[in-house]
């Protein structure tokens, strides 16, 4: 299927690395320009010039995601780049466990802004070219927001923030044609993740405990998966779909973890 993103000029906050790795370069093989924007030039640099070695286009603005004006700026540099934009995938985000018992104020406010303000501020600046494009946000959320974890309140704070302005863009943009929807992960297997289970003493039966847990092939979810209901909700292609979370998780979160 064409998705028809051939020159779409696309932002993805923290693209370069783990799921956003994932969508930047399934955003580029489909012929769309994806814009990372994070605050490591050299995973940036790298990830530019593997999707451009391979045919596609891409490029890369920096920006710490919690100042406000360097969002701006990264916002601002696509533009006078690129001339519009088309879409946003508010990616980035860390499980930093901030949790309620060991927790304090100081470390939630900062995972709040780590984890979610972000995604208003790139909205927020990109939303007179996507009114001009009528463009299409993509926002990445967290098992965290509906079935919680534990020990983390700050991000699961924030995942469930990601979930109702989800919902909330989507209805307040129905005026300007520009869709709003989420995807929700439960267990991808990333770096990061292969590093947290490679602390535990014994991984492999870590991994396997959770992958068992996981009713669709026991096995965990992919980077690129992911990556393609992204590409599919940004595309025309998904043109009457808005307001809605998407879970990509084998069924995960919802389905009886008894089943066999």
């Amino acid at each position: 299927m064409d998705l028809q993103l051939k020159d779409k000029v696309i932002l993805v906050t923290g693209g370069s690395k783990g799921i956003g790795h994932g969508i930047s370069v399934l955003l580029a093989a489909e012929g769309a320009i994806p814009v990372i924007i994070g605050r490591d030039r050299k995973s940036m640099l790298e990830v530019v010039a593997d999707i451009e070695r391979s045919g596609g286009k891409a490029s890369f603005a920096m920006a710490e995601l919690t100042d406000p004006e360097q969002c701006r700026l990264a916002v601002e540099s696509t533009v006078e780049k690129y001339g519009k934009i088309d879409g946003v995938v508010n990616n980035a985000g860390i499980n930093d466990g901030v949790g309620l018992e060991n927790g304090n104020y100081e470390d939630f406010l900062r995972s709040i802004n780590r984890n979610l303000t972000h995604y208003y501020l790139m909205a927020h600046y990109a939303l007179p070219e996507l009114k001009k494009t009528q463009g299409a946000i993509v926002n990445i959320g967290s098992k965290t927001s509906v079935t919680g974890q534990g020990g983390t309140s700050g991000y699961a704070a924030a995942n469930g923030g990601r979930n109702a302005i989800t919902r909330e863009w989507a209805v307040e943009l129905l005026p300007y044609n520009i869709r709003v929807n989420a995807v929700i992960v439960a267990e991808c297997y990333t770096p990061l993740y292969d590093r947290w289970i490679k602390t535990f003493d014994n991984p492999e039966e870590k991994l396997k405990a959770i992958t068992d847990k996981i009713p669709l092939g026991q096995r965990m979810t992919t980077a690129e998966e992911i990556a393609s209901t992204v590409a599919f909700l940004l595309s025309n292609r998904s043109s009457h779909t808005t307001g809605q979370l998407l879970f990509v998780d084998g069924g995960y979160t919802h389905l009886d973890r008894s089943i066999s």
